[in-house]
């Protein structure tokens, strides 16, 4: 429970006009300052000071990309339960709430157009990829009977690229990180959740090889096509090993070893496959267990690629079972 002081603070922070616009505006998702000061129609350096009142009081968190920075309510807590219950409460009619939401329709029409334009520009080399292997939907099935209908509390997906996964499960989870150095990628894996209605999740931009551990441990941490794309992924895996939860576990999908030279070129891979001895070899140097769960053979033959998925766990787990 809050006292006197905090709660005439969060009334304070939050009882003005310009500051339960933002709160309305944040309850519909993450937004950039640059989305909000065009939603609201205000300079960059108001909106941002009435942002700075509201994260200092704790009504919403403020996550920095760089010089970016993006915000969305505060979720758990007093003052997020009472920005959620202010934003819920504001007249749907009000002529403010009307426009404003107008404006945020207009501004992410504009980021799914961006997206729309950046898969435009890599389309060609994109689909030619994806008619090397197996259909996703098929590998999609699989991820889905493995993570099973246990409520999951905080699934990492690492190097997140469009945020599919994070779609894919979010049914599964309560929260969801996906992170990525790219930020064309995370501009489209925005717009994605975003379209789909997907309020729980986020994307940060970030170096997947140098997490640092703290806050939440995950309960399920994936690597979705991301590992080819590093010389070392045991120097992926490590890290990542660090934000695991005791009983959590890693699901790894990417391609068994090939012979596709044109791959480092045209898609910038690094590595020409991964054998299932590699994979236990990372995980045992990193305290996990390693098993294969499938492979996804391409009706491709010798021109086609294998999708392998191997799920990971800490090593005490599984011998326990």
């Amino acid at each position: 429970m809050a006292g006197f002081e905090q709660i005439v603070g969060l009334l304070k922070a939050a009882g003005e006009t310009t500051r339960l616009r933002l709160l309305a505006v944040l309850a519909e998702g993450e937004l950039s300052v640059k989305d909000i000061t065009e939603i609201v129609g205000q300079s960059q350096p108001r909106v941002s000071r009435h942002l700075k009142l509201l994260a200092d009081a704790g009504l919403v968190s403020r996550h920095a990309e760089g010089a970016w920075a993006y915000y969305r309510l505060a979720e758990g807590g007093e003052p997020g339960q009472l920005a959620r219950w202010l934003a819920d409460h504001i007249d749907a009619a009000d002529p403010l709430l009307i426009a404003d939401k107008r404006a945020l329709q207009r501004v992410r029409l504009e980021q799914e157009a961006a997206a729309a334009a950046f898969f435009a520009g890599v389309a060609e080399s994109w689909d030619r990829l994806r008619g090397l292997h197996v259909p996703e939907a098929a590998i999609e099935q699989q991820i889905l009977d493995v993570v099973g209908d246990r409520k999951l509390s905080l699934v990492l997906d690492l190097g997140t690229g469009t945020g599919r996964m994070l779609e894919l499960l979010a049914d599964r989870y309560t929260r969801g990180l996906g992170i990525d150095s790219s930020r064309e990628m995370l501009g489209v894996a925005r717009a994605k959740l975003t379209a789909a209605g997907i309020t729980h999740a986020q994307v940060r931009l970030g170096d997947i090889s140098a997490m640092e551990p703290g806050g939440e441990p995950a309960d399920l941490i994936i690597f979705h096509q991301v590992l080819h794309y590093f010389d070392d992924p045991g120097r992926i895996i490590s890290p990542a090993r660090r934000a695991l939860s005791p009983h959590g576990r890693m699901l790894v999908v990417d391609f068994a070893p090939h012979r596709l030279e044109f791959l480092r070129d045209e898609q910038a891979h690094r590595r020409l496959g991964i054998s299932s001895d590699q994979m236990s070899g990372w995980a045992d140097a990193c305290g996990l267990a390693s098993s294969e769960i499938k492979q996804f053979p391409s009706d491709n033959g010798k021109e086609g690629l294998t999708v392998c998925l191997w799920q990971l766990q800490p090593a005490s787990e599984e011998k326990s079972r």
